[in-house]
C-alpha cells in the first residue's frame, strides 16, 4: 500500500460527505512521508492481528496547544541505539492492552518506552518507578521503528517526554504514525550520528536550521527537512491539522 494514498488503521478520514475536498486530503496524506524519504517495507498497516477498537488511537493525544512552531528548539539529554530498533523494543506487545486515550494508561504507557531494548543497553531508557525519562531526544541508526504497524511506539516515546527522534532512517509506518499521532518530530540526519554521540550526551535540535548540535562534544550536524510532515506534527496531529486547516469541522464547544 502506497505510503502516499493511506492512512494508518483507525487514522483516516471519512470524506464520504466532503468529496469535494478530496484533493486536500491528498495533500495532507503525501504529506506523511517526505518527497525523498529513504523507507523500508514492512507489515501491513491492518492485519488479522490488529486490536479490537477500543483500544486503538482515534485521536491525536498531544494537543495543538502544546506542539511546538516551526522554529522550536528541543533541548536536552540524548539516548542513543542502534540500528533496527524495531516496535516491539519500543514497546513490547504485553502493554498493547493499555488505552492510551486514558491518563492514566497513557502515563503508564510511557513507563515502558523502550523496555524492550535487549541487555547490552546498560542504560535504562526509564528509571526505576519513574513515568517519565531524563532523556528527552532519542538518536537512532538505520531503520528505527520497524517491525509491526502498532501506534503506541511513537505514542509510547511522546509520553514518556521524548520530543524528537533523530535517526539515519525510518520504517516508513513508524514515520507516519509519528507525524499523525504528532506525538514525537521524527528527524533524518544526513551522517550517522548514532556513532558520534553518546548517551548522556546535552543536545540540541533546531528545528528551523535543520541542525542537531552536541554541547558535550561540541559538534553540530545537518539533518534533512522535515518538510510538510512538520506543520501536521507541530498542529498536534493529523485530526488537529485537518480541523486547524479547514479541512474537517472543529469540535463543538
Amino acid at each position: 500500500m502506497a505510503a502516499s494514498t493511506a492512512f494508518s488503521g483507525s487514522l483516516t478520514f471519512n470524506i464520504s460527505s466532503a468529496q469535494h475536498k478530496t484533493s486536500r486530503l491528498t495533500h495532507l496524506s503525501s504529506a506523511i512521508l517526505p518527497p525523498n524519504a529513504r523507507i523500508y517495507p514492512c507489515k501491513p498497516l491492518v492485519s488479522s492481528s490488529t486490536p479490537s477498537q477500543s483500544h486503538r488511537i482515534v485521536a491525536p493525544l498531544r494537543s495543538a496547544a502544546a506542539a511546538a512552531d516551526s522554529n522550536t528548539t528541543f533541548h536536552g539529554v540524548c539516548y542513543v541505539v542502534g540500528d533496527n530498533i524495531d516496535t516491539d523494543q519500543i514497546i513490547p506487545a504485553e502493554y498493547l492492552t493499555l488505552v492510551p486515550s486514558k491518563p492514566e494508561e497513557y502515563q503508564k504507557l510511557g513507563s515502558y518506552a523502550l523496555c524492550g531494548l535487549p541487555s547490552t543497553y546498560e542504560t535504562r531508557f526509564i528509571d526505576p518507578g519513574e513515568f517519565k525519562s531524563k532523556y528527552s531526544i532519542v538518536i537512532g541508526g538505520d531503520n528505527f521503528g520497524c517491525g509491526s504497524s502498532r501506534e503506541h511506539a511513537p505514542v509510547a516515546l511522546g509520553a514518556a517526554g521524548v520530543s524528537a527522534v533523530v535517526a539515519e532512517s525510518y520504517a516508513r509506518i513508524f514515520f507516519r504514525n509519528s507525524v499523525s499521532t504528532g506525538e514525537i518530530y521524527p528527524l533524518e540526519s544526513e551522517v550517522r550520528i548514532c556513532e558520534e554521540c553518546k548517551t548522556g550526551d546535552v543536545v540540541t535540535v533546531e528545528l528551523g536550521e535543520n541542525k542537531l548540535i552536541n554541547h558535550t562534544t561540541g559538534k553540530e550536524y545537518k539533518l534533512k527537512p522535515i518538510g510538510d510532515a512538520g506543520p501536521v506534527v507541530e498542529a498536534g496531529g493529523i485530526f488537529a491539522y485537518a480541523r486547524k486547516t479547514g479541512m474537517i469541522p472543529s469540535r463543538q464547544a
